[in-house]
Formats: structure tokens, C-alpha cells, sequence
């Protein structure tokens, strides 16, 4: 071989294969001119890797970053975690998670199936969790999650939430009657409330509990951030045509047939506990909508990918330009560089799906191994059986009270909770709301890029009928606001779906934001530029620098 092919690496040839390419087969191939070329190149000079470290230098930082990280996460004080009564106060396990086990008629979970699946929590052996006695066909929805580590922010085993409001606890009741009345109200568009007599109806109810003291027509069925109070009921980002690349996409969606709810027969009710699927399936509207109602957004968190609300806001940010950056942005005074891979649209659409996972490792530890929750339709069906005097259950008095009760049976000829979805709830416990802890991550992330105060040009909101969108003229729009209303919608989404409770939705909310918070702690670590520390709005008002 010729000293240019032994001297220059790149135009080395293929030594062999299955081709058998000789060199004097592939120079001949060349021309005559080619073969000059080549014979007559002179080997360029090695350049020298231009980096202000060498390879193992940078090898060594690389591990002082990460192990500075995990000092910094290891120096956090374990927290408590306050865990569930409702096990030690009902020896039938009517308090706690049971969906897809054996259960008898009056919907009690197997008490040695149950006993299965706590002694495979305890233990975490793989294969103890595969002998769990199941009652159908529903599989358990990844236990085992609760088990992973993250290498990026604090193990979600040490954050910490409140203890789930126990099963006859008056901020329970209180829960459970807001979600009979948004079951009631699900097909009145949101814009509607202040003039509906039903709405008039559940906000004098719900004022009576602890929970609801300052409710209002305005605030019905919303979360506890000021921006979620202001405007339209649905966010900004799940209006906005979102610019997928080359291709803007509205935001219209399938939407189930109006008037059509789920599981209020007790023969169905009882075979989906036991984890059989429905015999009904649903049917859906002939149009596309946009989200204006509580069925609408209720189906657009049943279809959802992971963080899809959090990419599709990202993507219209990114779409207003510099002018909706934080101010802490590197390169916003930069003038001969821009960002992309860090501090620009690769470094946040990246970050969107990573927090997004990561919280969702946090929830589960909570779901399966502090809380397991029931799920609001359970609590329905221990409801109906005990009004209809086929069980003897304790309930708080202002449930018993509520006169959504009388009008939910006489809809439906049962006392069970209307469902939106055919299948109810997914099989993994109710507290808290996986959805609000991946919404709550991916909104902290956008608050931490994005200028919050930033107005948000040219407000929509749906038209009564859901079917198109009209200017909105009211109060100024912010970025924070609006990002702030957007996790809300998509965790209260679920709530008027009927298969969470408010607190699954702020709990999780709380639980996604502190998970992105300390992954944001940690890349902190990781850049070359001057940068002064994200800055943000938490969904409780304080104001934080990272």
C-alpha cells in the first residue's frame, strides 16, 4: 500500500470483506487521473485538539461534577413521609387501592390477594410482584417504577408530600362531592358556569366544606394559583396552533358523544374492579372541539402522551423569539453566539421529557409505597352499597348530607361515580396524580426559561360551542399565569374525568415542581457559560433562584 493510505488515516482502505475490493481493483476503477491524485497527495500535518484540558483532565472534572451533584443531593436531609391510616382503621381494605384483585360482590378486595401485593411492595423482589393474585384481565400499572434511581436531581424517595386525606375524613367528603357535581356538569362549556343553575347549585354545596371556604363561580372546578383565576378557564397553550417544524397544528380534539358516562351500572362497576374490561366502549362526536368543556378536557388527558402539554407550550414560546426568554439567558447579550444545545430549543425540549420521567419515578414511590389511595370510583361503589343498606361503611356526615346524591341517582339510577372513560381509572393508586406531578415538572422547567411576565400576544378562547376560537379581550395574559393554568387543566382535566381527586392534582402539581427543581440544581453544575441561576414562580407564590 502507498505511504498516502499508511500516513492518513481517513483514506485508509477496508482490509478484506465479504467484497474482496483489491487496492489494484480499486485504483483502476479510478481513471488515470485519480490514481494520480492519489499517489501525489502530501499528508496534511496533524492538527492538535484545541480544548482548554486535556482528554483525562476533562475525565477527572466530569466525575468532580457528578460527584459534587450527588454530594449535594446525599446532604439533604431525609424528610418524613406521613403514610396512609385508612390500612390500620379498615381490616377490609375498603380505604386503600385494590383495582384489578380478586373482590366479592359488595366490590371488597381478597384480603390474601391484598396481603399478595403489600408483601410484594415490602419486598420489591421481581418475581414476588408476578404472584400477585389478579381478578381478570387488568394488569397492575408498573409497580416496579417505584423502584428506580435517577441520576439526575433528588431520589424521588426522599421528597415528601402530606398524608392523603383518610376515607371518612371531611376534606375527603368534600373531594368526593366535587367530583359528582363535575360529573353532573361535565357537558356545560366552562364559560357557561357563571350563569348555570347547576353550577349556582354545587358552589353553595362545596362552600360547606373546609376545603372549598373560599369557592366561587368564578374559581369553580379551578386550582389555587392566582393565574389560574384570571381569564379563560383553559390555558393559552392548549388553544395556540402549535408549530410542529414545518407543519402548525391546531389544537382541536376528538371529544365522546355528550351525555354518555361510564360505569354507573353496578354489574359493570364491580366486573372493572375486578379487572375485567368494559362491555361499553365509547363513542365520539362527529366534529373536532377545542377544549370548552369538562368532557372535552377530560378526553384530551385521556389521550395525552407523557408531557405532550409541556412540548406543545415549549414549542409556542419558542415560536415568540427572544423577547419570551428569561432575562438570565447567557445569550440574550451575547453577540456573536445564540443558544441551541444549551440555554436554546434542543437544551428545553430535551429537559421537557427528562423532568417529566423523572417525576413520574417520584410518584410512583408514593402511589405504591406510602399512600395507595383509592381511587374515587372505588369510593363511589363503598358509597352506593352503603346508601342502598347492602354494606355498613363509615362516611363523614357532610357527604351524606350533599344533595348531588339525589340528583347523581336519579340520573342514573345508582349512586356510583359517572365515569368518562369506559375503563374508569388505570390500575395504579390514586395519590398523588401522575399527570400533575409530569405537568408540574415540565411548567417549572418553561417558568425557569421563559420570562413570566412576558404578555402573551393575541388571546383566544373557545366559542360557545367549542368549534372554533374568538379574540379574548379581558385581563393581560402572562406567560407565568398561563403556565400555571396549564398544569392545572391537565391534572384538574382528570378530576373531571371523575378518576382523581383535587388533591391528587395539587399534591402531584407540588411533587413534579420540587423534582424539577433540584434536576435544575444539578445541571446548574454543567455549563460553560456565565449564568447567574434560573429564576421562578412556584405554584404556592414563592419566588426562587436556582
Amino acid at each position: 500500500m502507498d505511504s498516502s493510505f499508511k500516513q492518513n488515516p481517513d483514506l485508509q482502505m477496508p482490509e478484506g470483506g465479504s467484497e474482496g475490493l483489491s487496492r489494484r481493483h480499486f485504483l483502476g476503477g479510478l481513471g488515470t487521473a485519480t490514481g494520480i491524485l492519489f499517489t501525489t497527495l502530501t499528508p496534511p500535518a496533524r492538527a492538535e485538539v484545541i480544548t482548554p484540558v486535556s482528554v483525562p483532565q476533562r475525565r477527572n472534572l466530569a466525575y468532580k461534577v457528578c460527584v459534587e451533584a450527588a454530594r449535594i443531593e446525599r446532604a439533604t436531609p431525609p424528610v418524613p413521609h406521613p403514610t396512609s391510616v385508612d390500612d390500620e382503621l379498615y381490616s377490609n381494605h375498603i380505604g386503600s387501592f385494590s383495582k384489578g384483585l380478586p373482590h366479592n360482590d359488595l366490590g371488597e378486595v381478597d384480603p390474601a390477594a391484598y396481603q399478595a401485593m403489600i408483601d410484594a411492595l415490602k419486598s420489591g423482589s421481581p418475581t414476588s410482584f408476578e404472584a400477585i393474585p389478579l381478578g381478570g384481565s387488568l394488569k397492575l400499572a408498573n409497580p416496579q417504577l417505584a423502584y428506580r434511581y435517577s441520576l439526575e436531581g433528588q431520589d424521588g424517595w426522599n421528597l415528601t408530600l402530606p398524608r392523603a386525606f383518610s376515607f371518612s375524613s371531611e376534606p375527603q367528603a368534600g373531594e368526593v362531592v366535587e367530583l359528582y357535581w363535575q360529573a353532573l356538569l361535565r357537558d356545560v362549556p366552562f364559560a357557561d358556569y357563571p350563569n348555570h343553575s347547576l353550577a349556582q347549585q354545587a358552589v353553595e354545596d362545596l362552600q360547606r366544606f373546609s376545603i372549598f371556604q373560599d369557592l366561587t363561580i368564578e374559581t369553580l372546578f379551578r386550582g389555587n394559583t392566582s393565574g389560574e383565576r384570571i381569564g379563560p378557564y383553559v390555558s393559552q397553550f392548549l388553544f395556540k396552533d402549535v408549530p410542529y417544524g414545518a407543519r402548525p397544528t391546531n389544537q382541536r380534539c376528538r371529544v365522546t358523544a355528550a351525555g354518555v358516562d361510564f360505569m354507573t351500572d353496578y354489574a359493570e362497576w364491580l366486573q372493572i374492579q375486578r379487572g375485567f374490561a368494559p362491555t361499553t366502549s365509547a363513542a365520539f362526536e362527529p366534529d373536532l372541539y377545542y377544549l370548552y368543556n369538562g368532557r372535552a378536557l377530560g378526553e384530551y388527558v385521556h389521550r395525552d402522551f407523557l408531557y405532550q402539554a409541556g412540548l406543545d407550550a415549549g414549542l409556542i414560546l419558542l415560536s415568540y423569539g427572544p423577547a419570551a426568554l428569561d432575562a438570565a439567558n447567557p445569550y440574550l447579550s451575547s453577540v456573536t453566539q445564540s443558544g441551541f444545545g444549551t440555554f436554546g430549543s434542543a437544551h428545553i425540549l430535551d429537559l421537557l421529557s427528562r423532568v417529566a420521567n423523572t417525576a413520574l419515578m417520584a410518584c410512583w414511590y408514593q402511589k405504591w409505597l406510602v399512600h395507595r389511595r383509592l381511587r374515587p370510583e372505588a369510593f363511589g361503589g363503598h358509597l352506593h352499597n352503603f346508601l342502598i343498606g347492602s354494606a355498613s361503611y363509615r362516611f363523614n356526615d357532610k357527604l351524606l348530607q350533599s344533595p348531588v346524591l339525589a340528583e347523581i341517582n336519579l340520573q342514573h339510577g345508582t349512586y356510583l361515580l359517572p365515569q368518562a372513560y369506559p375503563e374508569g381509572c388505570p390500575a395504579h393508586p390514586s395519590y398523588p396524580a401522575g399527570h400533575a406531578a409530569f405537568a408540574g415538572a415540565s411548567c417549572t422547567v418553561l417558568k425557569a426559561f421563559f420570562n413570566e411576565a412576558f404578555t402573551l400576544p393575541d388571546p383566544v378562547q373557545p366559542t360557545v360551542d367549542g368549534l372554533s376560537l374568538e379574540a379574548y379581550t379581558g385581563e393581560v395574559l402572562t406567560i407565568g399565569g398561563e403556565l400555571d393554568k396549564l398544569a392545572a387543566n391537565v391534572t384538574i382535566g382528570r378530576s373531571l374525568a371523575g378518576i382523581h381527586y383535587r388533591s391528587d392534582a395539587l399534591s402531584g402539581l407540588k411533587l413534579g415542581e420540587d423534582v424539577a427543581i433540584t434536576i435544575l440544581r444539578d445541571l446548574k453544575l454543567t455549563y460553560n457559560e456565565s449564568f447567574s441561576g434560573f429564576s421562578l414562580t412556584r405554584f404556592d407564590g414563592t419566588q426562587i433562584t436556582i
